[in-house]
Protein backbone atom coordinates (compact mmCIF):
# COMPACT_ATOMS: atom_id res chain seq x y z
CA UNK A 1 0.00 0.00 0.00
CA UNK A 2 1.10 3.57 -0.70
CA UNK A 3 2.01 5.06 2.70
CA UNK A 4 1.91 8.59 1.31
CA UNK A 5 -1.77 8.14 0.45
CA UNK A 6 -2.68 6.79 3.89
CA UNK A 7 -5.28 8.68 5.91
CA UNK A 8 -4.26 9.98 9.33
CA UNK A 9 -6.83 7.52 10.63
CA UNK A 10 -5.06 4.63 8.90
CA UNK A 11 -5.84 2.56 5.83
CA UNK A 12 -9.00 1.23 7.49
CA UNK A 13 -10.38 4.68 8.46
CA UNK A 14 -14.08 5.38 7.90
CA UNK A 15 -15.37 7.66 5.16
CA UNK A 16 -15.90 10.47 7.67
CA UNK A 17 -12.56 10.00 9.39
CA UNK A 18 -10.76 10.20 6.04
CA UNK A 19 -12.22 13.66 5.52
CA UNK A 20 -11.26 14.92 8.96
CA UNK A 21 -7.69 15.77 8.05
CA UNK A 22 -5.84 18.63 6.42
CA UNK A 23 -2.54 19.61 4.83
CA UNK A 24 -2.96 23.17 6.09
CA UNK A 25 0.08 24.37 8.04
CA UNK A 26 0.00 25.43 11.66
CA UNK A 27 1.53 28.77 12.59
CA UNK A 28 4.34 26.74 14.15
CA UNK A 29 5.14 25.25 10.73
CA UNK A 30 5.25 28.53 8.85
CA UNK A 31 8.33 30.54 7.98
CA UNK A 32 6.47 33.18 6.01
CA UNK A 33 4.32 36.13 6.99
CA UNK A 34 3.81 37.66 10.41
CA UNK A 35 5.90 35.91 13.07
CA UNK A 36 3.74 37.21 15.92
CA UNK A 37 1.20 34.39 15.63
CA UNK A 38 3.96 31.76 15.89
CA UNK A 39 5.46 33.45 18.94
CA UNK A 40 2.03 33.73 20.56
CA UNK A 41 1.40 30.01 20.01
CA UNK A 42 4.78 29.15 21.54
CA UNK A 43 4.18 31.35 24.58
CA UNK A 44 0.65 29.95 25.03
CA UNK A 45 1.92 26.37 24.87
CA UNK A 46 4.69 27.19 27.33
CA UNK A 47 2.12 28.71 29.72
CA UNK A 48 -0.13 25.64 29.48
CA UNK A 49 2.81 23.32 30.06
CA UNK A 50 3.70 25.16 33.26
CA UNK A 51 0.13 25.49 34.55
CA UNK A 52 -0.79 21.85 33.93
CA UNK A 53 2.71 20.55 34.77
CA UNK A 54 2.84 18.62 31.53
CA UNK A 55 6.61 18.37 31.55
CA UNK A 56 6.49 16.78 35.00
CA UNK A 57 4.12 14.05 33.80
CA UNK A 58 6.03 13.54 30.55
CA UNK A 59 9.39 13.36 32.35
CA UNK A 60 8.09 10.80 34.87
CA UNK A 61 6.84 8.59 32.05
CA UNK A 62 10.12 8.97 30.16
CA UNK A 63 12.24 8.06 33.17
CA UNK A 64 10.15 4.96 33.88
CA UNK A 65 11.34 3.57 30.56
CA UNK A 66 14.99 3.92 31.58
CA UNK A 67 14.56 3.15 35.30
CA UNK A 68 16.85 0.11 35.12
CA UNK A 69 19.70 2.03 33.44
CA UNK A 70 22.13 3.80 35.84
CA UNK A 71 23.24 6.63 33.52
CA UNK A 72 20.69 6.76 30.70
CA UNK A 73 21.43 8.48 27.43
CA UNK A 74 18.31 10.24 26.18
CA UNK A 75 17.72 11.99 22.86
CA UNK A 76 14.90 14.53 22.65
CA UNK A 77 13.69 15.25 19.13
CA UNK A 78 11.73 18.42 18.38
CA UNK A 79 12.63 19.87 21.77
CA UNK A 80 11.18 23.33 21.05
CA UNK A 81 12.33 25.51 23.95
CA UNK A 82 13.92 22.60 25.85
CA UNK A 83 11.51 22.52 28.79
CA UNK A 84 11.16 18.72 28.88
CA UNK A 85 14.90 18.11 28.61
CA UNK A 86 15.43 20.57 31.44
CA UNK A 87 12.92 18.66 33.59
CA UNK A 88 14.58 15.32 32.80
CA UNK A 89 17.97 16.61 33.92
CA UNK A 90 16.39 18.03 37.06
CA UNK A 91 14.61 14.78 37.98
CA UNK A 92 17.45 12.36 37.14
CA UNK A 93 20.88 13.20 38.62
CA UNK A 94 22.93 11.10 36.19
CA UNK A 95 20.95 11.22 32.93
CA UNK A 96 22.64 12.62 29.84
CA UNK A 97 20.31 14.38 27.41
CA UNK A 98 20.92 15.42 23.81
CA UNK A 99 18.52 18.28 23.11
CA UNK A 100 17.64 18.74 19.44
CA UNK A 101 15.29 20.54 17.11
CA UNK A 102 15.01 21.05 13.36
CA UNK A 103 14.48 24.80 13.77
CA UNK A 104 17.87 26.60 13.89
CA UNK A 105 16.38 29.52 15.85
CA UNK A 106 15.05 27.19 18.54
CA UNK A 107 18.41 25.43 18.74
CA UNK A 108 20.21 28.77 19.04
CA UNK A 109 17.86 29.90 21.81
CA UNK A 110 18.33 26.65 23.73
CA UNK A 111 22.10 26.76 23.34
CA UNK A 112 22.29 30.32 24.65
CA UNK A 113 20.35 29.38 27.80
CA UNK A 114 21.09 27.17 30.78
CA UNK A 115 20.95 23.93 28.79
CA UNK A 116 23.79 25.16 26.59
CA UNK A 117 26.16 25.12 29.57
CA UNK A 118 24.69 22.15 31.44
CA UNK A 119 27.38 19.48 32.03
CA UNK A 120 24.99 16.62 31.16
CA UNK A 121 23.34 18.23 28.14
CA UNK A 122 24.34 18.55 24.50
CA UNK A 123 22.37 20.91 22.24
CA UNK A 124 22.29 20.06 18.53
CA UNK A 125 20.46 20.88 15.33
CA UNK A 126 18.90 17.62 14.16
CA UNK A 127 16.15 16.30 11.90
CA UNK A 128 14.02 13.53 13.42
CA UNK A 129 13.83 11.87 10.00
CA UNK A 130 17.64 11.83 9.59
CA UNK A 131 19.25 11.36 13.00
CA UNK A 132 22.98 12.02 12.94
CA UNK A 133 24.04 9.23 15.31
CA UNK A 134 25.25 5.62 15.04
CA UNK A 135 22.88 2.73 15.69
CA UNK A 136 21.75 2.35 19.32
CA UNK A 137 23.61 5.45 20.49
CA UNK A 138 20.85 6.21 22.98
CA UNK A 139 18.86 4.24 25.49
CA UNK A 140 15.74 6.23 24.64
CA UNK A 141 14.63 8.78 22.05
CA UNK A 142 11.54 10.85 22.69
CA UNK A 143 9.37 12.93 20.40
CA UNK A 144 6.70 14.88 22.28
CA UNK A 145 3.68 16.68 20.77
CA UNK A 146 5.37 17.10 17.39
CA UNK A 147 4.92 13.81 15.54
CA UNK A 148 1.66 14.95 13.92
CA UNK A 149 3.57 17.68 12.07
CA UNK A 150 5.08 14.98 9.83
CA UNK A 151 3.24 13.67 6.74
CA UNK A 152 3.05 9.86 6.51
CA UNK A 153 6.24 9.21 4.55
CA UNK A 154 8.29 11.38 6.91
CA UNK A 155 6.51 9.96 9.95
CA UNK A 156 7.52 6.44 8.89
CA UNK A 157 11.07 7.67 8.43
CA UNK A 158 11.09 9.16 11.95
CA UNK A 159 9.96 5.80 13.34
CA UNK A 160 12.74 4.06 11.43
CA UNK A 161 15.39 6.53 12.55
CA UNK A 162 14.25 6.76 16.16
CA UNK A 163 14.27 2.99 16.65
CA UNK A 164 17.63 2.73 14.90
CA UNK A 165 19.48 5.39 16.89
CA UNK A 166 17.89 4.41 20.23
CA UNK A 167 16.80 1.19 21.89
CA UNK A 168 13.30 2.63 22.32
CA UNK A 169 11.38 5.53 20.84
CA UNK A 170 8.75 7.24 23.00
CA UNK A 171 6.16 9.32 21.16
CA UNK A 172 3.63 11.40 23.09
CA UNK A 173 1.15 13.15 20.84
CA UNK A 174 -2.46 14.16 20.43
CA UNK A 175 -4.97 11.32 20.48
CA UNK A 176 -7.10 11.17 17.36
CA UNK A 177 -10.77 11.29 18.47
CA UNK A 178 -13.47 9.02 17.05
CA UNK A 179 -14.90 10.62 13.92
CA UNK A 180 -18.21 11.87 15.38
CA UNK A 181 -16.56 13.33 18.49
CA UNK A 182 -13.91 14.84 16.23
CA UNK A 183 -16.62 16.60 14.24
CA UNK A 184 -18.19 18.00 17.41
CA UNK A 185 -14.85 19.28 18.70
CA UNK A 186 -14.18 21.02 15.40
CA UNK A 187 -17.57 22.73 15.53
CA UNK A 188 -16.90 23.97 19.07
CA UNK A 189 -13.35 25.18 18.57
CA UNK A 190 -13.45 26.47 14.99
CA UNK A 191 -14.85 29.95 15.90
CA UNK A 192 -11.92 30.42 18.32
CA UNK A 193 -9.41 29.88 15.51
CA UNK A 194 -10.32 33.27 14.07
CA UNK A 195 -9.12 35.13 17.18
CA UNK A 196 -6.79 32.81 19.10
CA UNK A 197 -3.66 31.50 17.31
CA UNK A 198 -3.19 28.53 19.66
CA UNK A 199 -6.77 27.38 18.90
CA UNK A 200 -5.96 27.63 15.18
CA UNK A 201 -2.95 25.35 15.64
CA UNK A 202 -4.85 23.04 18.00
CA UNK A 203 -7.63 22.39 15.48
CA UNK A 204 -5.11 21.65 12.74
CA UNK A 205 -3.15 19.39 15.10
CA UNK A 206 -6.27 17.32 15.79
CA UNK A 207 -6.88 16.97 12.07
CA UNK A 208 -3.31 15.76 11.59
CA UNK A 209 -3.13 13.39 14.58
CA UNK A 210 -2.45 9.72 13.80
CA UNK A 211 -4.64 6.87 15.03
CA UNK A 212 -3.22 3.61 16.47
CA UNK A 213 -4.09 1.92 13.18
CA UNK A 214 -2.06 4.53 11.31
CA UNK A 215 0.88 4.09 13.70
CA UNK A 216 0.89 0.35 13.06
CA UNK A 217 0.91 0.94 9.30
CA UNK A 218 3.72 3.51 9.62
CA UNK A 219 5.80 1.13 11.71
CA UNK A 220 5.27 -1.77 9.29
CA UNK A 221 6.29 0.46 6.39
CA UNK A 222 9.36 1.76 8.24
CA UNK A 223 10.62 -1.70 9.22
CA UNK A 224 8.68 -4.95 9.76
CA UNK A 225 10.68 -5.58 12.95
CA UNK A 226 9.31 -2.43 14.67
CA UNK A 227 6.69 -3.08 17.33
CA UNK A 228 4.41 -0.42 18.81
CA UNK A 229 2.62 -0.37 22.16
CA UNK A 230 -0.05 2.16 23.14
CA UNK A 231 -1.18 3.83 26.35
CA UNK A 232 -2.44 7.27 27.43
CA UNK A 233 -1.08 10.17 29.43
CA UNK A 234 -3.39 13.01 30.48
CA UNK A 235 -5.53 12.58 27.37
CA UNK A 236 -2.60 12.24 24.98
CA UNK A 237 -1.64 9.12 23.05
CA UNK A 238 1.55 7.39 24.12
CA UNK A 239 3.42 5.15 21.70
CA UNK A 240 6.50 3.12 22.58
CA UNK A 241 8.26 1.77 19.49
CA UNK A 242 11.23 -0.55 19.35
CA UNK A 243 12.77 -3.13 17.06
CA UNK A 244 12.64 -6.82 17.78
CA UNK A 245 16.24 -7.87 18.33
CA UNK A 246 17.29 -11.19 16.82
CA UNK A 247 17.48 -13.97 19.38
CA UNK A 248 21.03 -15.07 20.20
CA UNK A 249 21.91 -18.27 18.43
CA UNK A 250 22.42 -21.31 20.62
CA UNK A 251 25.69 -23.16 20.34
CA UNK A 252 25.40 -26.86 19.72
Amino acid sequence: MDIEAMSRGGFDASWLDRRLQTDRLEYLDRDDGDDRNKRQVISSLDWMERIFRRHDHQAKLTLKLVADIPDPKILELGAGHGGLSRKLLEMHPTAHVTVTDIDPISVSNIASGDLGSHPRAVVRHMDATDIDAPDRSYDLALFVLSFHHLPPAQAARALAEGTRAANKLLIIDLRRPPALLHLILLAVYFPLTLVWPVAHDGVISLLRAYSPSAFRALAAHADPTITVEFSRLKGNQVVVAQRRRPSPSRST
